[in-house]
């Protein structure tokens, strides 16, 4: 088949789509370049789709990816009284990815099972392979990584992931491994790698104490157990709680590094409390940068003071109130939430819980465990970290919201759209009179 019938097949916008997945995944995983490259491939899928002209229209009518867009046209309305120009085009230039891969996810033809089973992998194992190999460097000098870890530093992957984005992926790859194993299109073998790098992921975590992917999971393990207590399975969910109340403390009594972060993280948030010198304090830094961005919201609450100015804004707030930190040291608030809000007051806070939160008010995104994992994890890492403000950590949410939540609502509509189009079977008595005749 050439490239003609490729394209008016529909299989080459598909094959498109998944490509551009594929370099999604392994640009997060390893080379930065493709995960710019990633998104433009994806609107190559949409015009390569040869119904354009009739699913182009899709993209306008799926919540979710206006939702996302809404996030750009309020960047664009902050420039009315946005004071950090050089910043703000810098912000709306990344803000494109929140156009790009919703668009691929709509108006591209939509991928295979076998496809969107095959990214999904690709993402567990790749996470898994990436943490066992870091878990081996760690291995070969664990005095210097404890060392390092008792004054509050992280290992970095072996490919330069940073810690934060690094242990949100390797928790989510625990919770998708161990979903993927249930495919109907997964084999035997394919199950079995799953789970392994499902055990290996978590094992990573703990070993690494890589404190935030700790928390998110254990967050979606614990709403795991509340989910099966409510369904009446009290055996399995009192069981998974005993667990998880015995996992912490054996990984404490077992492992040196975690002994270490306990002990490093009680230190750092004394340090805080007692208005010690907080300058070598990761933990009490973030304290001091959330206390700073209180006062920046009660002053700006409703618009915020613009999505590009926070940086500028948290600079004159510590101009007042430094906490002893030296420049270098007056970091940014670690929480989305606050992030949001001090960006564009509640109007920015209310637009980034719509994409996050809205999802779960319909009930094909309920009934869909990844989606519900995805909205968890990212809603609690959220708390400890300002996530989009990262690179990677856009990208990740962006790839993620668009692969299960936009393409999920497409789903959705097409399976009601097909289901509208069959027509309903006679009734049993009409049938019956039929018959008769």
């Amino acid at each position: 088949m050439n490239i003609v019938q490729h394209y008016r097949s529909g299989r080459l916008s598909q094959y498109l789509l998944w490509l551009a997945c594929v370099a999604g995944v392994v640009g997060l995983l390893s080379a930065r370049f493709l995960v710019a490259l990633a998104p433009v491939v994806g609107v190559l899928a949409v015009l390569a789709n040869p119904h354009l002209r009739r699913d182009l229209p899709r993209y306008w009518h799926n919540g979710a990816a206006m939702r996302a867009a809404a996030i750009v046209v309020f960047l664009l309305l902050s420039s009315l009284y946005t004071s950090e120009w050089p910043v703000w085009r810098h912000e709306l230039f990344r803000s494109l990815t929140w156009l790009g891969v919703p668009l691929a996810f709509t108006a591209a033809v939509p991928l295979a099972r076998g496809q969107r089973l095959a990214v999904g992998a690709l993402f567990v194992l790749g996470t898994a392979a990436v943490g066992l190999a870091t878990l081996g460097q760690y291995l070969l000098h664990p005095e210097a990584a404890n060392a390092a870890i008792k004054i509050g530093q992280n290992m970095q992957a072996v490919t330069r992931i940073f810690h934060i984005p690094f242990g949100l992926m390797l928790a989510q790859a625990f919770f998708w491994g161990l979903l993927l194993r249930r495919h109907p299109l997964a084999g035997v073998w394919l199950r079995r790698a799953l789970l392994a790098a499902a055990v290996a992921a978590a094992a990573v975590l703990h070993v690494l104490a890589y404190r935030t992917g700790l928390l998110v999971l254990y967050a979606g393990l614990l709403a795991y157990a509340g989910w099966l207590l409510t369904r009446r399975h009290l055996a399995l969910g009192l069981g998974l709680v005993l667990v998880l109340g015995a996992a912490p403390w054996l990984a404490y009594r077992a492992l040196p590094s975690v002994r270490e972060r306990v002990g490093a993280t009680v230190w750092d948030v004394q340090q805080f409390q007692l208005r010690h010198d907080i300058n070598d304090y990761s933990l009490a830094r973030r304290l001091a940068a959330a206390e700073t961005a209180a006062y920046v919201i009660s002053e700006n609450w409703l618009v915020g003071v613009g999505p590009a100015d926070t940086h500028a804004a948290m600079l004159r707030q510590y101009a007042w109130h430094d906490y002893g930190l030296r420049l270098k040291n007056r970091v940014e608030v670690h929480n989305q939430y606050l992030e949001a809000m001090m960006g564009g007051g509640l109007i920015g806070l209310a637009l980034w819980l719509a994409v996050l939160l809205w999802p779960l008010t319909r009930a094909w995104a309920r009934r869909n465990a990844a989606i519900c994992i995805f909205i968890l994890t990212q809603a609690t890492v959220a708390m400890v970290v300002d996530m989009l403000s990262l690179q990677i950590g856009l990208n990740l949410f962006v790839f993620g919201y668009g692969f299960l939540v936009v393409a999920g609502e497409e789903a959705s509509k097409r399976t009601v759209a097909q289901a509208e189009a069959t027509p309903a079977p006679a009734p049993h008595y009409l049938a019956a009179s039929q018959e008769s005749r």
